[in-house]
């Protein structure tokens, strides 16, 4: 499993000065509201300055451009999803058996995937680190090490790639809006495709590997 210590995904610096982390908070939920109230790809950094009320140039110097922002948001989701799957209670946090737990843990990401697919898709045309660094990594890390525990006879990196590869914004959206799959759906699969590799014949491995 992951450090029990939370990661951040941004690097964001810290400590702050605490008239900067309220400026940082108010930018947050302001550009929060702006999406969910019209989608991530109207989010204007000039538009969140304005209404969060600090000088847009503070903005510019705290996220960047407005994929820092997008950073931002997914970044307060993410600390509290760490802590659930770190250090939260069972099934999705430590207690349960490590098949259980990898179960939880695809289920409530679709979740949390689904809640926030505007800013993901956002983020995955904006900046190509946004497929495999930050949030991935902490997410091929745990899922990796669950599947280490379950079966260590597996590629459990290669599995874990392959199982966080259906859980990417674009494919669910597909799911969802061409297939005409419900997220219930789209959990179900998941469930058989973890099953399927947790009970691969045994010493098989990538490549044809024995």
């Amino acid at each position: 499993m992951c450090g029990r210590e939370l990661l951040p995904v941004l690097g964001q610096p810290q400590p702050e000065r605490a008239d900067a982390a309220r400026n940082r908070r108010r930018i947050i939920d302001v550009a929060s509201r702006l999406v969910a109230e019209r989608g991530a790809h109207q989010l204007s950094l000039d538009e969140v300055a304005r209404e969060a009320g600090v000088g847009v140039g503070t903005v510019y110097r705290r996220f960047g451009d407005r994929t820092g922002l997008v950073f931002a948001l997914i970044d307060e989701h993410e600390r509290r999803f760490q802590a659930a799957f770190m250090t939260g209670p069972p099934p999705v946090g430590p207690g349960a058996p490590p098949e259980v737990r990898l179960r939880a843990f695809l289920r409530a990401l679709v979740d949390r995937t689904v809640a926030q697919q505007d800013i993901y898709l956002l983020l995955d045309l904006a900046a190509a680190k946004g497929r495999h660094g930050g949030p991935y990594r902490i997410h091929h890390t745990h899922v990796a090490a669950l599947l280490a525990e379950a079966r260590p006879d597996i590629d459990a990196a290669f599995f874990a790639d392959a199982l966080l590869a259906s859980v990417n914004v674009r494919l669910i959206r597909h799911q969802l809006d061409e297939r005409g799959r419900s997220v219930e759906e789209v959990k179900s699969g998941l469930d058989a495709l973890s099953a399927a590799v947790l009970h691969a014949p045994r010493g098989g491995r990538p490549g044809g590997e024995a």
